[in-house]
């Protein structure tokens, strides 16, 4: 059956207004304009969100990072410090079905827009709470960062080379990971809102995100498994599942099943033995011998280069793949095939975004630009029953703030 591909996406009509700054909240609200929503990034004078200011690199003064999670937006700036801001941004919430922050909870409380004061004006309204560490417990007063949950939440422990000390995973895994959650949340809270007229607080923490990650290895240690350490690019329950170096380059090789393992000493050649032996013929024998089998396997892989063995193990249905560097991943032709980057407009290609990761058949890829600071200010203004004059005054003092137009550039 053929789909015929809309452009405006499931979430058309939806209002969300992300009021989050940095990186997991900002991912959120742009997977949701992804799928189609009306995302209004509500932002402080002067500096915005605090992403904007990430760098290097820039490009033209515009950060890369702050690129990355924030397209198909629109930005309204707001001092709501001011009694007249305050007022713009209930209005605005008022209208809203959606409403992401990552603020502390005090300065919420003291300028009205917690939980449960929004949701006793808009019930309708789904509000999500991001934090460090959750709105309960002892510590949800804490901020926290990417580096801290990977910390707490036993990642790092696990992370790293046999023997060093332990790693933080490097890429804002935490950040990425907990705005996937959030709009998961989201969107199952909307299908209700849709269906009852029902709002909901969502709690979603990069802590919690990072336990979640941490699932097998903490399920397998309750188990009464031993404490696990850093252990390089191996599994803790899978062998033989790990990088190996070929004659001219890094591989890994994951071995999955029982019917693999044999597979894969086939191909490989010279692992007959291996193959024929009974105490390895499942995955528990083979964790046991695991320093025996893969002083063999590194010895066999060793004598040819990458691109042969890789070959020769899809062949074989063996999953295995290069270690690539980032300057092969963005020429990778199934990266390219899957449009996966998508060059910043305007940004002559040196800005890119990555493609969120799920795919609608029935959605065309939204790409728009990433808002500059204020840019739609005014527009959004009018967008909630402010009349022009009206608008002008909320602009001339200072309570609400538009981008200004580079030199003969109108926005």
């Amino acid at each position: 059956m053929t789909t015929n591909v809309q452009d405006h996406g499931p979430l058309h009509g939806l209002k969300v207004v992300d009021m989050t700054t940095s990186y997991a909240g900002p991912t959120a609200a742009m997977y949701l304009a992804d799928l189609g929503a009306t995302v209004i990034k509500v932002e402080r004078p002067g500096h915005g969100d605090d992403a904007r200011s990430w760098g290097p690199p820039f490009v033209d003064g515009d950060s890369a990072w702050f690129a990355s999670a924030n397209r198909n937006k629109q930005s309204l700036v707001l001092d709501v410090r001011t009694e007249a801001g305050r007022e713009v941004l209930l209005r605005l919430l008022d209208s809203a079905d959606v409403f992401l922050q990552n603020m502390n909870p005090a300065k919420l409380t003291r300028l009205g827009i917690d939980g449960e004061t929004l949701l006793q004006r808009n019930p309708r309204l789904v509000y999500c709470a991001m934090s460090g560490f959750g709105l309960t417990g002892p510590d949800s007063s804490l901020p926290g960062y990417d580096l801290a949950a990977q910390a707490r939440s036993g990642l790092m422990s696990v992370t790293g080379e046999a023997g060093r000390s332990p790693q933080r995973v490097s890429t804002a895994l935490s950040d990425i990971v907990t705005g996937m959650c959030a709009a998961l949340a989201i969107n199952a809270a909307v299908v209700r809102q849709l269906r009852t007229g029902r709002g909901d607080i969502i709690d979603v923490s990069l802590l919690d995100s990072d336990l979640a990650l941490m699932a097998p290895r903490i399920a397998a240690f309750h188990a009464g498994e031993p404490e696990p350490a850093p252990s390089g690019g191996t599994d803790s329950v899978l062998a033989v599942y790990q990088p190996f170096a070929t004659s001219d380059r890094s591989i890994v090789v994951a071995i999955g099943n029982d019917a693999m393992w044999q597979r894969f000493c086939s191909v490989v050649g010279d692992l007959e033995d291996l193959a024929a032996d009974s105490e390895l013929v499942d995955n528990a024998g083979r964790r046991r011998h695991r320093k025996r089998i893969t002083e063999r396997v590194a010895a066999r892989l060793v004598t040819r280069p990458a691109t042969e063995w890789l070959k020769l193990l899809a062949e074989a249905d063996v999953p295995a793949s290069p270690v690539q560097s980032l300057s092969e991943v963005v020429e990778d032709s199934q990266v390219i095939a899957r449009g996966a980057l998508m060059p910043v407009p305007g940004s002559g290609g040196e800005l890119v975004t990555v493609h969120s990761p799920f795919r609608l058949a029935s959605v065309a890829p939204r790409n728009e630009r990433f808002p500059d600071l204020g840019e739609h200010t005014r527009e959004i203004l009018l967008d909630l029953g402010y009349g022009p004059d009206e608008a002008d005054d909320l602009l001339a003092g200072g309570a609400a703030v538009q981008a200004m137009a580079p030199e003969g550039v109108a926005l």
